[in-house]
């Protein structure tokens, strides 16, 4: 079944010879014309013969001996990647119709490794939400279903839902994503794949639609943890068009995965042991420490004091980041223009009718803490907070090699449960916002299953720019899960 190998295996049998890119690609071509329509996980498809041409010229590639490490394996692209040629929405009415002139250096890294596109994946509205919901193409579906209910439509999680759900469901081999404040690792989580948020700076920003500069980050999100080495070592490196890109050596980071972990440290954060953790979460964090004590590890219990600040400081920062980029779309520069008889009436009406409830609920918020007389009282608090959580990690790194917490505080809940309270909503990302406030890697893992059949992931936080101790433990955890459940739609399911 194609459709189901990781991208190490695919990789392994088109260079052996046993299938072709273009059999690879067809195959994830007719997945997605069969459960896209259902699923939502995309909202552009290239065309067929793009698609397959690609794919012949990895075949001949690899005929010739000089095939990349992402070599004819077919995957999905987030639609806040610039591609060129290719229409970039944002998932928004705000950039329905744009067709970008250029390519983000990140797609541009992947296309250079020889990866073939299928298409542009769903999200949320600039990558603002936790459920894929606010999406102006419509939300996209977790191909999981609650055991005994195939009617209750479940969320993939958000923003980076669509790419989350095309991995689960067979219709990529793997995709990016982008982590904002946990938008590659809940995601993940919830529809049982491998979600890996890089050090903020390991993968250029430039050409990436931007939600909030000083958080956003690319990422893999995949079947398996060597996979997410695998991808990283293509999207990452250094892009002189992106300031805050690093200057550090690309490592073979899918070699990490294998090595023994036995006498890595592994702090366990008092403060992610949150009031009303359901009891599945609970039992699956004790059950990864236990299966890191018997890989070897020793296990600690370490204090990140400030966490609790984390999730009140990224709504503080995130949303005035969010509020200063967006400025642009204003139907004079960038995005639709609805005309109107006075420019301060062609901004009003293009922002009211380009941005969705979402997208407008946070440019608010950041404009409010940015004003005059708010700045210092918030954003500026803000900032030095995050400073306090930033130090934390710190601290706990000087004792400890990498961190475990669960990935999201449930399972998948439903299509319009908590839609209507902004604040359970929020509270998705509890554990996963003070990883991006600090700008370490963090990889979410799938464990196990709750008793309603749905996947749940485990977290592992590292220190900056050590992505390859996270993928070790991952991989430990990986190897004794043996996660090998797939959703009940599924592109091989009844294959």
């Amino acid at each position: 079944m194609l459709t189901g190998l990781t991208l190490t295996q695919a990789r392994a049998g088109l260079a052996a010879r046993k299938f072709s890119a273009r059999e690879l690609a067809q195959a994830h071509l007719d997945a997605i014309t069969r459960l896209n329509p259902g699923l939502n996980a995309y909202i552009t498809v290239l065309p067929e013969a793009d698609v397959l041409a690609s794919a012949d010229a990895a075949d001949a590639r690899y005929a010739a001996g000089t095939a990349g490490i992402m070599d004819g394996l077919p995957i999905g692209v987030k639609d806040l990647f610039c591609t060129k040629g290719v229409r970039t929405t944002a998932a928004s009415k705000m950039l329905a119709d744009f067709v970008p002139p250029y390519e983000s250096t990140v797609t541009a890294n992947l296309l250079g490794a020889g990866a073939v596109f299928l298409g542009k994946t769903n999200l949320d509205e600039f990558a603002m939400g936790s459920a894929n919901m606010s999406s102006a193409f419509g939300p996209t579906t977790n191909p999981w279903k609650r055991k005994g209910d195939d009617t209750t439509a479940l969320v993939p999680g958000g923003s980076s839902g669509g790419s989350s759900a095309a991995v689960a469901a067979g219709l990529a081999l793997a995709a990016t994503g982008t982590d904002t404040g946990g938008s590659i690792r809940q995601p993940a989580a919830y529809c049982g794949i491998v979600g890996l948020k890089p050090t903020y700076g390991r993968c250029s920003r430039w050409g990436t639609i931007a939600f909030a500069s000083s958080l956003d980050q690319a990422g893999p999100m995949t079947r398996s943890v060597a996979d997410a080495g695998l991808m990283l070592e293509a999207m990452a490196g250094f892009d002189a068009k992106d300031s805050t890109s690093s200057n550090r050596a690309v490592p073979a980071f899918h070699k990490a995965v294998g090595k023994s972990v036995k006498g890595l440290r592994v702090g366990i954060p008092a403060e992610y042991r949150a009031p009303g953790l359901p009891a599945d979460v609970l039992a699956m964090w004790e059950q990864g420490i236990a299966w890191l004590k018997a890989a070897g590890c020793e296990v600690v219990d370490v204090s990140l004091p400030h966490t609790r600040y984390g999730l009140t400081t990224y709504y503080i920062i995130a949303p005035a980041e969010c509020s200063s980029n967006l400025a642009r779309y204003d139907g004079i520069r960038f995005g639709m223009r609805k005309d109107a008889p006075s420019l301060d009436g062609v901004y009003e009406a293009t922002r009211a009718a380009g941005f969705g409830q979402e997208v407008r609920n946070r440019i608010l918020m950041g404009t409010y803490v940015l004003s005059a007389g708010y700045y210092d009282a918030y954003y500026l608090k803000a900032q030095k907070v995050r400073t306090l959580i930033k130090r934390d990690f710190e601290q706990a790194f000087e004792t400890v090699d990498v961190l475990l917490t669960p990935t999201a505080p449930s399972a998948a809940f439903a299509q319009g449960e908590n839609m209507d309270d902004p604040v359970q909503m929020y509270l998705n990302d509890i554990f996963t916002v003070p990883a991006s406030m600090a700008g370490v890697p963090a990889l979410s893992v799938p464990v196990g299953l709750n008793e309603t059949g749905l996947p749940l992931g485990l977290q592992v936080i590292g220190r900056h720019f050590d992505e390859e101790t996270v993928l070790s433990i991952g991989g430990a955890l990986e190897a004794a899960a043996g996660f090998t459940h797939i959703p009940s739609v599924h592109a091989g399911a009844g294959a």
